[in-house]
């Protein structure tokens, strides 16, 4: 009678695993509860303005280069919005011979009696090489030529190797010198190129080793510089300071004495109060990090210093209505180093970060109200280096990277802004405090036009770990037709993705000619066949899934 009550017992005890084993796998087939995105066709939230439409590097002879031209094209025909593109070294010393963070022009130099000798045959390749893209240039007036330079020795740097801030980085020994070299240059590009849409700023990053001089140095050479300007193009629109992120207090510190000189100072050209201000520019970045093996992305860095610099900008009420331009905002500081930190560049989680910094900028700037003109994505490509090195870049031997297909989405938006909300979407706020390292941004931004609807659609997190897909509702109402053409655009692991393509072929570093076509194909912006879909209620409704680290466009055309 015991063994029987034992044996009961045990298959009691089996049924009940089993059962509880059921349930288990029951509830893991289930599909988890859908994302609903909601997006009201008919309540704009004012006219969209484009900021993702500005590029830029730092290296200037790249641009001339084959691949280099190439990109200009492609990045110039994302969009029918105009491109700006800003290069630093536009007056370094040197022969052009590119290399990782260096560029040089060759535009002056002295004759034995100190006399200037001008020479503009490289800076008018890079110039040409814009204008037939038909790229505005966000002029950056820098840096020291090596006759002009304070400590010219040891002029051009060796990076990976030595330090990187040798003597173009230092003041003028003359300023009088450095101005007619300045209204030599303006003179000559308006002579040559028509300048009336290019917007001019004055270095880059000041507040760093990038400039071996005081604030107060940096002041007047931005006045001296603004005023060569303007001395040959009078209606030039003239920013900076170009300074580093400031969420940092020193980088804030510099910031505000600049605007302060700006608003009140003497000004070292002319004697008056103030200088000329059209534009206010920083740069924010990110912090990625390997935790665990994997890369933690920290856009929320990135945001808190967009944020800072919004507030200081927006307490100055000389300047609160100023357009802001990022002058550079990226995941994280240097394009040109590499590290096992920056392995996000490659992939997918570069152009979904893009997508998540981009919207939040915009949340901010309306949260502080302030007019965010344009947003640097410094990021072009490099020569003489091997597939998918690790670089922060655009594209690879000619090959795009799955980040410039989030810039071609980007670059179908127009028309106004519409209310749009996902119950996915982590509060603003938290992002900025926090990152995104709990649950998933799995977020949503809209607009429209007289005939379309355009609906972006990211699924972020700072974890580069696998993670399932998230199932989306999408509801658009107040459609204003019967029947609408319905077309998904992909970018994720597994579309859209040359990286994914180059590794599927064995990763070659000498690919033929066969497989560098495909993998150019596979860079392509992927999208399903547009299907059509009919109107409930005025209402469209598509389900689907969104992979992590994906960015998606569903686009409406009736």
């Amino acid at each position: 009678m015991g063994s029987s009550q034992s044996e009961l017992r045990s298959l009691q005890s089996v049924s009940l695993f089993s059962l509880l084993f059921l349930l288990v796998a029951v509830a893991a087939a289930q599909p988890a509860n859908p994302i609903n995105i909601h997006v009201d066709a008919a309540k704009s939230q004012g006219p969209y303005a484009p900021i993702w439409n500005y590029f830029g590097a730092d290296e200037p002879n790249y641009t001339y280069a084959p691949n280099g031209e190439k990109l200009l094209h492609e990045v110039s025909a994302l969009s029918p919005v105009p491109v700006y593109f800003r290069t630093h070294n536009l007056l370094t010393t040197g022969d052009g011979t590119a290399s990782l963070k260096w560029g040089s022009t060759n535009a002056y130099r002295e004759a034995a009696d100190g006399s200037p000798i001008y020479d503009w045959t490289i800076t008018e390749r890079i110039f040409d090489a814009l204008q037939a893209a038909h790229i505005r240039p966000l002029v950056e007036v820098g840096f020291m030529p090596e006759a002009l330079s304070t400590h010219p020795e040891p002029y051009r740097h060796t990076f990976p190797n030595g330090d990187v801030f040798t003597g173009w980085s230092y003041p003028p020994k003359d300023y009088a010198k450095w101005s007619a070299l300045v209204v030599a240059w303006v003179h000559h590009l308006r002579q040559r190129y028509d300048t009336s849409a290019w917007l001019w700023e004055v270095w880059n990053e000041p507040d760093i080793p990038y400039w071996h001089g005081t604030p107060e140095e940096y002041d007047k050479l931005y006045d001296v510089t603004a005023a060569a300007i303007r001395s040959e193009l009078p209606e030039a629109k003239i920013g900076g300071p170009d300074s580093t992120g400031p969420a940092n207090d020193r980088a804030a510190a510099f910031l505000r004495q600049f605007l302060e000189h700006c608003a009140h100072g003497t000004n070292a050209a002319t004697g008056k109060t103030g200088a000329p201000l059209d534009f206010i520019s920083f740069h924010p970045k990110g912090s990625p990090k390997v935790v665990n093996g994997h890369v933690r992305m920290n856009v929320g860095a990135q945001l808190r210093s967009v944020q800072r610099g919004m507030q200081i900008v927006a307490s100055y009420p000389e300047w609160r209505n100023t357009p802001i331009i990022l002058g550079e905002s990226d995941p994280e500081g240097c394009a040109a180093c590499k590290g096992e930190q920056n392995g996000y560049r490659n992939g997918p989680l570069y152009g979904v970060s893009v997508a998540e910094a981009i919207a939040r900028t915009y949340e901010l700037a309306r949260k502080e109200n302030v007019h965010i003109q344009g947003a640097v994505t410094w990021a072009f490509e490099f020569e003489n280096q091997p597939y998918f090195a690790g670089f922060r870049e655009l594209a690879t031997n000619g090959v795009d990277k799955p980040v410039l297909n989030v810039f071609r989405m980007l670059g179908m938006f127009g028309g106004d802004w519409i209310e749009a909300s996902s119950t996915g979407a982590q509060p603003l706020d938290r992002v900025v405090a926090d990152s995104v390292t709990a649950s998933p941004d799995v977020n949503v931004v809209a607009t429209r036009d007289d005939r379309a609807v355009d609906v972006l659609l990211w699924n972020y997190h700072d974890d580069d770990i696998p993670a399932e897909p998230a199932p989306i509702h999408l509801e658009v109402a107040r459609v204003p037709a019967n029947l609408v053409s319905v077309e998904i655009f992909r970018m994720d692991a597994d579309h859209s993705n040359s990286f994914t393509a180059w590794k599927n072929m064995g990763s070659p570093q000498t690919p033929t000619s066969a497989q560098q076509k495909q993998l150019e194909d596979s860079a392509a912006l992927e999208h399903d066949p547009p299907r059509t879909v009919a109107a409930h209620d005025a209402v469209i409704t598509v389900d689907f899934s969104l992979p992590r680290q994906g960015v998606y466009l569903v686009k409406l055309k009736w």
